[in-house]
């Protein structure tokens, strides 16, 4: 018997064949689709079977009855068959007719399906009486599942767990506490140093260390913390050779006769660059001028002016001062003093009296070293705040203004007596790295700082806070070095940490001081060079000095303009001249480098 369920949203309805009982044979159902329309059932051909093939006439009434049979047999039992049952009884195999038959065959003819329904063992399966329209397949399926949980159920594995939970949690061991072997009282410890232990090689306890100035990072790099020298003035003995040397005596008187001459001397009227790019070409620098002087590296030089004899000076981040003679061209000309205890940061020959040699260190002493008596006298001394730069404010060097690296001015009168300072000033910058004077109206000095750089008026200074006339603040980076050109001061050249180095023009110290050239130049030293300090040629108004970072070593000459004049290099220069000076007279050049080297070119007529 066949029962059909009709599905009023869709086109089409399916036939889900109902197995009844029968005399113990396997009976045969055969399907027909239909199409519904209007939501009404309008053809249900039922095709024949194979017994009723030669009586077609006579199953008439019984179609009619058929269809009037299944109409009526919905019930709920039809219903409580799942969904996945369903879908296989929708897939029946087709016996009669191949696929290629189907598809040629009009919607309306009848398409024999048949259907095998034979009963098993299944059916009568225990607690599967709901599901009795499934197949045999699901009825067993349904029942292994049904085993299988009961066969989970009994083994009461939640039960388990939770009690293994609780056993986990009651059983947790407690922190076991590592427990430190006793220290025996005649076992030898650790090895340590005796530097780490503050303890001389002689076992006595080494005396507290004085508290130094707090300097910057940038200028504090690899620099050693030692004791300050004691106040006053210290003899000019040379470390490097004997204490009663005769040569070191007649060198000395020497320094000191040449000074008077030097002081007589007429300057020069300004060259045209033409012949000044002439008489640099004939420089040149030989394995003769080429010397280590100092320990550390050089952080300052100055060149002696006098015109028959060449002595150079270079200060050292060590606290050393070495002088070099080139005119005896022997080993025995190199002289190293350590009036300082750390950098020495500036160094100038006096310009009335070249036989003073005035050097400034980090350790908050200004010191003179007198050639005429051998002895280095204490200028200024300033422990509570460290000195960074210096220059002469008065034309006969009388007075000097010190900068500091906490933004404080000291003027420091060397005619009186003591070594103090005779007014403390309060600038505007948080840091000052070089000071320098105008060389016409000495009344205006320049100051570099971290980023800018202003020029101020002596005497509108005040110990609270001093207004600048004048701020340059077209730099970016951190600033190494600012100054004013040396004849006439109409021109301000600096150096930047942004690789630019910029000439200003001051011709007229008004409220704005224009900005002429900018010259990209290698500025970035790293940590273990000293800084590149721009400066101007004493006898060239127009023209200044820099080290550089190309390849081949060298040492650049650039005009106001920002056009190279020359290049200063050599077989015999081989590292990196961070600092150069430039004699005021002669044509001779002096740098120095990271190592205690110093490199001197000279033209050929003055070896």
């Amino acid at each position: 018997m066949n029962e059909y369920k009709e599905n009023g949203n869709s086109a089409y309805t399916s036939l889900r064949p109902i197995q009844t009982t029968t005399s113990g044979e396997a009976a045969k159902v055969y399907l027909s689709p239909f199409s519904l329309s209007n939501s009404k059932l309008v053809l249900f051909k039922l095709s024949t079977s194979p017994c009723e093939s030669n009586s077609n006439n006579a199953v008439a009434p019984e179609k009619t009855a058929q269809r009037k049979a299944c109409r009526r047999v919905l019930t709920s039992e039809m219903k409580a068959v799942s969904s996945k049952a369903e879908s296989l009884l929708l897939k029946p195999p087709v016996d009669a007719y191949s696929e290629s038959e189907l598809e040629h065959r009009s919607p309306a003819e009848p398409v024999a399906l048949s259907v095998d329904m034979r009963s098993s063992d299944e059916d009568s399966a225990p607690g599967l009486d709901d599901f009795s329209g499934l197949s045999s397949y699901e009825r067993k399926r349904l029942k292994n599942i049904r085993e299988n949980a009961n066969f989970f159920a009994s083994l009461q594995l939640s039960e388990s767990a939770a009690r293994l939970r609780e056993m986990i949690k009651k059983r947790q061991p407690p922190e076991l506490k590592r427990k430190r072997p006793k220290k025996k009282e005649n076992e030898i410890g650790c090895r340590r140093s005796m530097r780490l232990l503050k303890v001389d090689p002689l076992g006595v306890s080494l005396p507290a260390a004085l508290t130094e100035p707090t300097l910057d990072e940038e200028e504090n790099a690899g620099l050693e913390l030692t004791p300050l020298l004691p106040p006053g003035p210290l003899e000019m003995i040379p470390e490097n050779q004997d204490d009663s040397g005769e040569l070191f005596k007649a060198s000395l008187k020497t320094w000191a006769e040449m000074s008077k001459i030097s002081s007589e001397r007429t300057k020069k009227g300004l060259s045209s660059v033409k012949s000044y790019k002439a008489n640099l070409s004939g420089m040149a620098i030989s394995e003769a001028t080429v010397r280590k002087v100092t320990r550390g590296a050089i952080s300052s030089v100055a060149l002696h002016p006098s015109e028959v004899r060449t002595l150079v000076a270079a200060g050292a981040k060590s606290g050393e001062i070495g002088l070099w003679d080139l005119t005896r061209q022997c080993e025995d000309e190199v002289y190293v003093f350590y009036p300082h205890s750390q950098p020495v940061s500036c160094l100038y020959f006096s310009p009335t009296n070249p036989a003073h040699l005035l050097s400034l260190s980090y350790d908050g002493t200004l010191r003179c070293g007198d050639f005429s008596s051998a002895v280095f006298e204490e200028v200024y001394r300033n422990e509570g705040s460290s000195p960074s730069s210096f220059d002469f404010l008065a034309e006969d060097a009388s007075t000097l203004l010190v900068g500091h690296w906490d933004g404080h001015l000291s003027l420091v009168d060397r005619r009186t007596p003591g070594t103090s300072y005779e007014k403390l000033f309060n600038s505007s910058l948080g840091k000052i790295r070089t000071v320098h004077v105008h060389p016409v109206s000495r009344q205006y000095f320049i100051s570099a700082g971290l980023r800018d750089v202003h020029i101020y008026d002596v005497r509108c200074l005040n110990s609270r806070r001093s207004q600048p006339l004048i701020s340059l603040a077209e730099h970016s980076k951190s600033i190494a070095s600012a100054y004013f050109s040396p004849v006439t001061g109409n021109r301000v050249v600096t150096t930047c940490a942004d690789c630019k180095l910029r000439v200003f023009d001051s011709s007229s110290i008004s409220s704005e001081i224009p900005l002429l050239t900018t010259i990209r130049h290698n500025t970035i030293t790293g940590r273990w060079l000293t800084r590149f300090q721009a400066v101007w040629d004493p006898k060239q108004e127009d023209c200044f000095i820099v080290g550089s970072m190309a390849h081949p070593r060298r040492v650049e000459i650039f005009h106001e303009t920002g056009k190279t004049v020359y290049s200063l290099l050599g077989e015999c220069l081989v590292s990196v001249c961070s600092l150069s000076v430039m004699h005021p007279t002669r044509y001779v050049l002096a740098g120095g480098n990271s190592s205690g080297r110093l490199h001197v070119f000279m033209r050929q007529d003055s070896f």
